[in-house]
């Protein structure tokens, strides 16, 4: 069942700053080009707890707010590209009052309908994530959205400019923020929750930065800007839904795996690989269409631990690069023949190749890559990308209200990606977020419920 939209209203504008500091400049690295002009990220985290007033969690969530930008300094700013600087850095400067801007909200709607699996409609969470104001030449960071649902507990709504920071960067705020508001007091955050902000331990020896740079004016006139890709509308036809893999079912799906496959090369079984490839062979499949057609396969991998030297596990800014295959073959995991999951079995092994060639010697090609793959893709080709990770621990923010009930990546329904996070009930599950009309639905969660009775 779709529910109708609720009302949400703005009720304030609060600007929060850090405490005084110093101005900060952070140079983007080549890492953070290759994500210029994507739209940013949309995380929406819901909390139950009726008994909560507003002007509490208002008060507690600012004043933390305020503490952890201490750390985090660069979230207080703007993304800036002026027409003389040869490439975008990101500019905090107390002098110019930069903040970032909470809006606080309140709505009518019903928390367990928005926080259910079931199908919602797509369009009514946009009122609970703020919008990043996008010009030529400068860009919040962050907003932040707070909503109350009166006597059911509240939301939080975060937009992150994807130039900025990665999921890794990100969560790893997210988490600072409930530490601070949880203790209530301005202790020192922990080691794992502390940013390094060195960007000289990012090297580019084959000047990486500038060819980006360079693709990135091309496609503005030969001007510096920063104004984003458009995204599509979304229609009223569009639902969010959410399926699950316990990990007794990942485990079964790893074995099918272990037993069927016919390649000699080493497999890369994990949770990932094989959640993964289990969406993209029901997507693929709920498609169907001509078997010859192409698919558009991505996904984004952390690169802290694969440089040489390694970055820090607390690397401020984005450190991951695209991978995958702009040109897939549908046919092998449209094949059916004798053996049902046949489909399956050849995405494990196609994931599973791009997986093992993430290395630092293939950054360049694959980041330069996709500016010449969409330029020559036909319209309608089935695109399939992934957001989020299920190694970011997102259900560990607890700002002293108890754990999220659900989190949700609202951008995946301008692309129609899959958002990804571990479950949230600790038991080392999935939770797969998906946008996508009704009827798509309805054939991807069958083949999603058939393929797991497969022996």
């Amino acid at each position: 069942m779709v529910h109708s939209s609720p009302t949400v209203n703005i009720l304030e504008v609060l600007r929060v700053s850090p405490p005084p500091s110093d101005s900060v400049t952070l140079p983007l690295t080549f890492f953070d080009l290759g994500w210029l002009k994507l739209h940013p990220v949309d995380r929406l985290l819901f909390y139950r707890v009726p008994e909560l007033t507003r002007s509490v969690l208002v008060s507690k969530l600012k004043s933390s707010l305020s503490a952890t930008l201490r750390h985090y300094l660069p979230l207080a700013g703007r993304l800036v590209w002026n027409p003389t600087d040869t490439k975008p850095s990101i500019v905090y400067s107390p002098d110019e009052k930069d903040a970032v801007y909470v809006m606080v909200a309140e709505s009518n709607g019903d928390l367990s309908s928005l926080t259910g699996d079931v199908p919602r409609t797509a369009t009514e969470f946009h009122p609970l994530v703020p919008e990043l104001p996008v010009s030529n030449e400068s860009a919040p960071v962050l907003a932040v959205q707070i909503t109350f649902f009166p006597n059911q507990g509240f939301s939080l709504g975060v937009t992150a400019h994807h130039a900025v920071l990665d999921g890794k960067t990100t969560a790893m705020f997210l988490k600072a923020w409930a530490h601070n508001c949880k203790q209530e007091q301005d202790h020192p955050l922990p080691h794992d929750l502390t940013p390094s902000m060195d960007r000289t331990v990012v090297r580019d020896p084959t000047g990486l930065e500038t060819k980006l740079l360079n693709r990135w004016m091309s496609a503005s006139d030969n001007k510096p800007s920063l104004k984003l890709f458009p995204s599509k509308e979304i229609g009223a036809d569009i639902v969010r839904v959410t399926y699950r893999l316990t990990r007794e079912n990942i485990q079964k799906l790893r074995e099918r795996v272990e037993a069927e496959s016919r390649t000699g090369a080493e497999l890369r079984l994990s949770t990932f690989v094989i959640t993964y490839a289990y969406v993209i062979t029901c997507l693929v499949k709920a498609r169907g269409g001509d078997p010859t057609r192409r698919v558009c396969i991505g996904f984004a991998s952390d690169f802290r631990s694969r440089l040489n030297p390694p970055l820090p596990s607390t690397y401020f800014g984005n450190c991951i690069v695209g991978a995958g295959d702009f040109d897939a073959k549908a046919e092998p995991i449209l094949e059916e023949e004798e053996e049902e999951g046949k489909g399956f079995i050849s995405a494990v092994e196609s994931l599973s190749g791009w997986v093992n060639g993430l290395c630092p010697e293939n950054i360049e090609k694959n980041m330069l890559s996709p500016f010449e793959a969409f330029k020559r893709m036909e319209p309608g080709r089935q695109m399939i990308s992934v957001a989020g990770s299920t190694r970011l621990g997102i259900y560990g923010s607890d700002f002293g209200w108890g754990k999220p009930v659900k989190v949700e990546i609202v951008t995946i329904d301008k692309d129609m990606s899959v958002s990804l996070s571990e479950s949230g009930d600790g038991t080392g599950g999935v939770e797969i977020g998906l946008c996508l009309t009704k009827d798509d639905v309805e054939r991807f969660g069958s083949l999603f419920s058939l393929g797991l009775k497969l022996k």
